[in-house]
């Protein structure tokens, strides 16, 4: 497995921000349709496993697959683009703007909840026979898991939204350290191993990810979960966005970029 340096993969990180703010609309919406469609699979899936087997451990081993599979695929998830598209307008690239970046991240956000709410209804039809019965165990769980972190945070008033945003921002810190390690190998199973360990983590530890949330709320609605959509969009997706932002873009994308791309003069030896 080739291993390349923090400055060499740093540069890479700074190339795909500014191909990513240079893609045409047609390709930005399907590459993060298929983005959003595929984490909501892999969502789906942990949850299952994770009934089945009644390890939640079990579940987030098995969840990076798709985070994986996507990224090798070449599409794209807000979460990534929040940490690399800025670099391209901080290094000057030719065609980087501010308004570039906003019309990369709002085109990926639609295209992420377009694919993730295909799956949703897709497979709240699985769990309930096409609506003609009521959901099954693993439709249970998720429609309590779309309670528990909406409701379940208001209950709780400013905690339950400053937990909530924290909880975005350190997703983000490990999902975009996920999206860095891929560009640290140029093989296969050296990109796999980079992403699978922090994904993993922020899964297990619960962690809020706007875009797997673009799943498991829209689908807890669809079953009869004890919330509505005010309450998922003020209560969860909004700040979790938020979250994501900032974790993803400060703790990852700026911190690697100005120590490794933009490196401070080496202080003089006494």
């Amino acid at each position: 497995m080739a291993y390349l340096a923090p400055t060499e993969f740093v540069t890479k990180m700074v190339d795909a921000g500014e191909s990513k703010l240079l893609m045409s609309t047609r390709d930005t919406l399907i590459r993060s349709y298929m983005a959003g469609a595929i984490l909501a699979l892999a969502a789906a899936f942990a949850v299952s496993v994770t009934v089945n087997t009644g390890n939640a451990l079990v579940g987030a081993m098995l969840f990076p697959v798709g985070f994986i599979l996507l990224y090798l695929l070449g599409f794209d998830l807000l979460t990534g683009v929040f940490t690399l598209a800025p670099l391209a307008v901080l290094d000057k690239r030719p065609g980087a703007t501010w308004s570039g970046v906003l019309r990369n991240w709002g085109l990926v956000f639609c295209g992420n909840f377009a694919g993730a709410f295909t799956v949703a209804v897709f497979m709240a039809i699985i769990f309930t026979f096409g609506f003609s019965e009521a959901p099954n165990a693993i439709g249970e769980k998720i429609g309590h898991i779309g309670e528990g972190r909406t409701v379940g945070y208001a209950a709780h008033g400013a905690a339950g939204m400053l937990t909530l945003f924290i909880r975005g921002v350190l997703c983000n810190w490990m999902v975009s350290t996920g999206v860095v390690a891929a560009f640290m190998s140029t093989s296969v199973s050296g990109k796999a191993i980079g992403m699978w360990m922090p994904v993993m983590v922020f899964f297990y530890m619960g962690f809020e990810h706007s875009i797997v949330n673009m799943f498991l709320f829209p689908i807890g609605l669809l079953l009869g979960g004890n919330f509505t959509i005010m309450d998922y969009l003020i209560w969860n997706e909004i700040p979790t966005v938020l979250g994501n932002l900032v974790g993803g873009l400060t703790f990852v994308g700026l911190t690697l970029y100005s120590t490794h791309y933009k490196t401070a003069p080496k202080r003089k030896a006494a």
